[in-house]
């Protein structure tokens, strides 16, 4: 791997931002892990086999090009949904802010996933609580910014209902109250607290929340393990001038037999400064 490698490292060396896409992890054959036996593990994992798989098809006229934006992707996973399908399909999402602090980041992370599917409009987004200082408690004031521009995307017709994660009674309440677009649904992660709350259930319940479970860790990607599997795919590059910004997981489920027909991720990353 070289070659690659080197080619690979070159075009990170001048490029300002990455995009990265998985496509359609069912369409991965050989390069899937069998069992992963985390989330966190599965998208390590993933994120070095896009780099690799990306590494070894670089053109030589990509190298003399050396584009600002590198689109690293699994080409023969990608998979776009045909047309005659789409009222057949519910195409989900849940978006995980990493490294920003822009609210901009929900829109374009909706608009590439959108791009990527080949879909006017999302008809679930859910978005992971955004990262808070240790010793600091999640406030209204946090989640505003990125509900806000969410909400301009129900509005414009990009996503069809908004959700948010793990926001105990106060919180949900809080943001309901507020918002223009209400929540919709909230996920709750079990491992943390085995049954549902009572008084989040009650709430939930009077205003036609769906509550919902998840078992994701509560960092998926940190800056640091995005490094690392980046410095690991890719030797020759300074990985630590690389931060990701946000991740979105994708999955896309036909109505009619809940069967899962395509998920993956998509993830954007900026060299610090640019």
């Amino acid at each position: 791997m070289g070659t690659d490698s080197r080619a690979a490292g070159a075009l990170l060396a001048r490029a300002r931002t990455l995009h990265l896409q998985t496509g359609n992890l069912l369409n991965w054959g050989r390069l899937r892990k069998k069992c992963p036996s985390t989330h966190s593990e599965e998208l390590r994992d993933c994120i070095q086999k896009t780099l690799n798989e990306w590494s070894s098809q670089i053109s030589p006229d990509l190298v003399r090009e050396f584009p600002d934006v590198l689109e690293c992707t699994v080409s023969h996973a990608v998979e776009k949904i045909n047309p005659d399908e789409r009222e057949e399909m519910k195409v989900s999402a849940k978006l995980f802010i990493v490294g920003s602090n822009s609210s901009s980041s929900t829109r374009n992370a909706v608009d590439m996933a959108c791009s990527v599917l080949g879909v006017a409009q999302l008809d679930s987004v859910i978005i992971a609580s955004p990262p808070i200082e240790d010793g600091v408690n999640l406030s209204l004031e946090h989640l505003q910014p990125y509900w806000e521009e969410l909400e301009n995307l129900v509005q414009s017709k990009k996503i069809v209902a908004i959700g948010t994660s793990d926001l105990d009674k106060t919180q949900l309440e809080q943001l309901y109250q507020w918002a223009q677009v209400k929540p919709n649904s909230n996920q709750v992660n079990l491992a943390s607290c085995c049954v549902m709350p009572p008084d989040l259930t009650a709430f939930a319940k009077q205003f036609d929340i769906q509550l919902l479970t998840h078992n994701d860790p509560k960092e998926l990607l940190s800056e640091a393990s995005f490094q690392e599997a980046l410095q690991e795919s890719i030797p020759d590059i300074q990985a630590h001038e690389w931060v990701p910004l946000w991740l979105l997981r994708y999955s896309v489920i036909v109505k009619s037999r809940g069967i899962i027909k395509s998920k993956g991720y998509i993830l954007q990353a900026k060299k610090r400064g640019s």
